[in-house]
């Protein structure tokens, strides 16, 4: 089990160390919880009586903590916690633990090109034409189809897709059972469906569509992926029909997200779980979608939007704006909206009552 000095850790985090900074731990762990080979992350003061309860020698704290009062050994001050905390995990973090080489139980194709140090687990097919950078790392059961390209330092956890021609940037991590790059849900009927026909009606369409069947429109564009980006667990992102999907750097994808064809995603966004994306949205930088969220086709998203936990985004949403709400309006908006409906019952009772004023005077004097 590997071991981590104070003094080590608190460098690697850019942050100051206090005490006996050559204690030795082994891993984290909760403060009541701690033991003395942990370094507890108490960073925050609710934390204390936790710390007195455990039996922590070091911990993380807050920088107005008092680590001595605390009764440890040695503290690590984060001025920032959870920035802290990312650090400290990244740290102690040993992955799934894949040796670099090539397992003989892998599946893979002569023309395949494997970067220097790769780690190639059981059960993994990669087909023709494929490209892996070096250093990456491919868990068991993945597949890799023909010419895609996967850049240096890749993590893809047990049972990920890469369908053929994804393209994929550095220091990229898919976490088990991603599909990343699979035909989007493109179909069309020989003459106007029913769903055309509400759409330029706007719903008041009586007539019915003729009888006719679906007919699949084919994927003929890719998925382009950037560097520093990471994707969720049986997360689904679909690739193009003629232009390609594209992730922006740096953007992170939770799990159970659905993606759809001729998506453009910027960079450094974060997308919850269960968000939604129908086909051809255009989303800037640096957006955050709470999870659930539902996104409309054929709608553009501007940079550093935020938007709340199961909105559902209909139309443009412009550069910088916070929305929330179904349909998705400015989340002060929304708040008055919220307010309002929750006075509804009371309005229509003292509408009812002034109804019965006006209508019968005699009965109410």
């Amino acid at each position: 089990m590997a071991e981590f000095s104070v003094r080590e850790i608190a460098a690697a985090l850019g942050a100051e160390v206090l005490g006996a900074a050559d204690l030795l731990v082994t891993g984290v762990a909760e403060p009541a919880q701690a033991g003395p080979e942990h370094l507890a992350l108490a960073m925050r003061p609710e934390y204390a009586e936790g710390l007195r309860a455990g039996r922590a020698r070091v911990a993380v704290i807050g920088a107005d903590m008092d680590w001595q009062a605390l009764g440890l050994e040695a503290a690590i001050i984060a001025p920032r916690p959870r920035y802290a905390m990312a650090g400290v995990t990244a740290a102690m973090d040993p992955g799934p633990g894949l040796k670099p080489g090539l397992h003989p139980m892998a599946v893979i194709d002569p023309s395949a090109e494997i970067g220097e140090g790769a780690a190639i687990g059981p059960f993994v097919v990669i087909g023709a034409g494929v490209r892996i950078g070096a250093r990456a790392r491919i868990a068991s059961h993945c597949s890799i189809q023909d010419g895609a390209q996967i850049g240096d330092d890749v993590l893809l956890h047990e049972g990920v897709r890469v369908c053929h021609h994804v393209q994929i940037g550095h220091r990229f991590i898919a976490q088990p059972g991603a599909i990343l790059g699979g035909d989007g849900f493109s179909f069309v009927t020989p003459q106007k469906s029913q769903v055309e026909r509400a759409r330029e009606s706007l719903g008041t369409a009586s007539d019915p569509a003729p009888e006719q069947s679906w007919v699949r429109i084919h994927s003929l564009g890719s998925l382009i992926i950037g560097n520093d980006v990471e994707v969720g667990a049986n997360t689904a992102i679909d690739r193009g029909t003629i232009a390609n999907s594209e992730i922006g750097d740096g953007t992170k994808v939770d799990n159970l997200v659905h993606i759809g064809h001729n998506c453009v995603i910027g960079k450094d966004c974060l997308i919850c779980g269960q968000t939604g994306f129908a086909g051809s949205v255009q989303m800037g930088d640096r957006v955050v979608l709470g999870g659930k969220c539902g996104v409309s086709d054929n709608i553009t998203i501007g940079n550093d939007v935020v938007a709340a936990g199961s909105s559902k985004l209909f139309t443009n949403v412009p550069a910088g704006r916070m929305v929330m709400g179904h349909p998705a309006v400015k989340m002060d908006t929304h708040v008055e909206m919220y307010k309002a409906l929750r006075r509804l019952p009371r309005t229509a009772r003292i509408v009812s009552d002034l109804q019965k004023a006006v209508s019968k005077p005699d009965k109410t004097s």
